[in-house]
């Protein structure tokens, strides 16, 4: 519940303070550890996962007894994305970190194609080159069970509550987001944010308007103007690329599902695997482009929504991939025979999907 002096208490990422406690509901939680043990030990027999239970958590509580703040959280994290980015990626490039002050603080927003790399790439590359890491919007709709809620704001996360319809509640919501978002930038906190709700699983990055009126509700209770309020947001529009994405086949079915049968029901855990298959899968090179801080004059959301778009678009990094699936057949084989295994994996029907999704990238592209 929010309380008078913390009116952000129930969507802000944990303080120092509130850790220790965290990550012990964390440790007794059931289900988190029941994840664990399916994860680790998914071809070993019941029996010897309940005997493993206890000793899961007995050497969990021995290896987060030293995580008491934000930041010995974000080193443990460093450490496993080390590995991560090791042995999953062919290599991580940074573009425009250079032309950003490291004592001002940005609300990023970037495209978005998976739902945990995004903002952790861009954390990485922050903290990299010494600037400080981002506070993170996350979707309530990805925090059904209690263990990733806490997961979320032990890491410098924040709810975006999206659950919500009543509209006055709706109203209330928005508001405190977009509150929230001012003040982490005024004291000191950039703020990453996805320019739209859910990924791009077309390869088509588009900016939503809705989400750039939401900052703004804040702008008009100071009673600023569109365009006044946004040049004190210090907008960086983030381009992310990925060589090969983990989750391409997935989205293409999802897609091709929805166009067939105008329905695509997701299962129960499916949002948890995509951020697995995401996080585990092989994503070929990465790029990470940040782009211009946008101090121009925009009178209205879709006009700042262009720019964000232009400069996402203008910066976006091309692979082979991309170039191929948009027509280009001069391309290495290599390339040609791992588009073709990825259209194997799919009906025929469902091919235009996935081709589109690597080619949007390449059309979308400022001539």
């Amino acid at each position: 519940m929010t309380t008078n002096n913390d009116p952000y208490s129930d969507i802000r990422p944990y303080n120092d303070d509130e850790i220790p406690a965290a990550i012990d509901r964390l440790i007794n939680d059931e289900e988190f550890i029941d994840a664990i043990l399916e994860h680790r030990f998914e071809n070993h027999a019941p029996w010897f996962k309940a005997l493993m239970s206890p000793l899961v958590k007995m050497y969990l509580k021995f290896k987060w007894s030293k995580l008491d703040s934000v930041e010995t959280i974000q080193l443990e994290v460093k450490k496993y994305l080390d590995k991560t980015l090791a042995t999953t990626t062919k290599g991580v490039t940074y573009s425009g970190l250079d032309n950003l002050d490291k004592q001002t603080s940005y609300l990023f927003v970037s495209n978005h194609r998976d739902i945990a790399m995004d903002p952790a790439l861009v954390n990485y590359g922050l903290h990299m080159s010494e600037h400080k890491t981002v506070r993170i919007a996350i979707g309530d709709n990805l925090l059904k069970k209690p263990c990733a809620t806490e997961l979320m704001r032990l890491n410098k996360s924040f709810i975006v509550k999206r659950a919500i319809k009543a509209p006055r509640e709706m109203m209330k919501a928005l508001g405190t987001l977009s509150s929230y978002i001012k003040h982490s930038l005024d004291t000191g906190h950039s703020v990453w944010i996805a320019q739209r709700e859910g990924r791009a699983k077309d390869g088509n990055d588009y900016t939503d308007p809705a989400i750039l009126k939401m900052f703004h509700v804040e702008g008009r209770k100071q009673k600023l103007s569109f365009a006044d309020y946004i040049k004190t947001l210090k907008i960086v529009p983030v381009a992310i690329s990925y060589e090969n994405d983990p989750c391409d086949i997935a989205k293409a079915r999802e897609l091709f599902e929805k166009a067939t049968h105008g329905i695509y029901q997701k299962s129960e855990f499916e949002d948890i695997e995509s951020i697995i298959q995401g996080i585990i899968g092989e994503k070929g090179h990465v790029h990470v482009a940040f782009g211009d801080v946008i101090d121009q004059d925009f009178e209205n959301a879709d006009e700042l929504a262009q720019e964000i778009d232009r400069q996402i678009h203008q910066h976006y990094k091309l692979f082979p991939i991309n170039r191929l699936a948009a027509g280009d057949d001069s391309v290495d084989e290599s390339v040609k025979a791992k588009l073709k295994s990825k259209l194997d994996a799919l009906p025929e029907a469902a091919h235009p999907y996935l081709v589109a999704s690597y080619a949007n990238p390449v059309r979308n592209k400022p001539e």
